[in-house]
């Protein structure tokens, strides 16, 4: 599967808050419950993560938004189609806690959907 024009470098996932501090103790994350019945760990580039806030975490507290290095993830990092064939960043195997560039809280609006800040495309 060919690669985005330009290859993103910071790729983003949303998870529980309680899940990523267990990744941070154990230093690797395994996935949410998602993830683990996909066989993959489910990313999304900056012009994808808006979207997948609104369709995926509605209504969800205690969220936490973690910008990962995708440089560092090597053949396991795999683009393949998703929502109307768009191509979004699958991880084949656990994610190292190392990997996370910054992590931060996610707020719900008004509207129930997390707000995410400003990123990095």
């Amino acid at each position: 599967m060919s690669l985005p024009d330009p290859y993103p470098t910071v790729i983003y996932k949303i998870c529980p808050a309680a899940a990523w501090r267990e990744a941070e103790r154990v230093r690797f994350f395994l996935g949410a419950p998602i993830d683990l019945a996909d066989g993959f760990i489910h990313f999304s580039t900056a012009g994808q993560v808006q979207e997948t806030a609104a369709r995926h975490f509605h209504g969800q507290p205690d969220l936490v938004l973690v910008a990962v290095d995708a440089r560092v993830l090597g053949d396991a990092l795999r683009y393949e189609p998703s929502r109307g064939g768009a191509l979004f960043p699958h991880l084949y195997g656990p994610l190292p806690a190392e990997a996370a560039r910054w992590v931060r809280p996610l707020a719900l609006g008004t509207d129930g959907v997390p707000v995410i800040p400003e990123l990095e495309p």
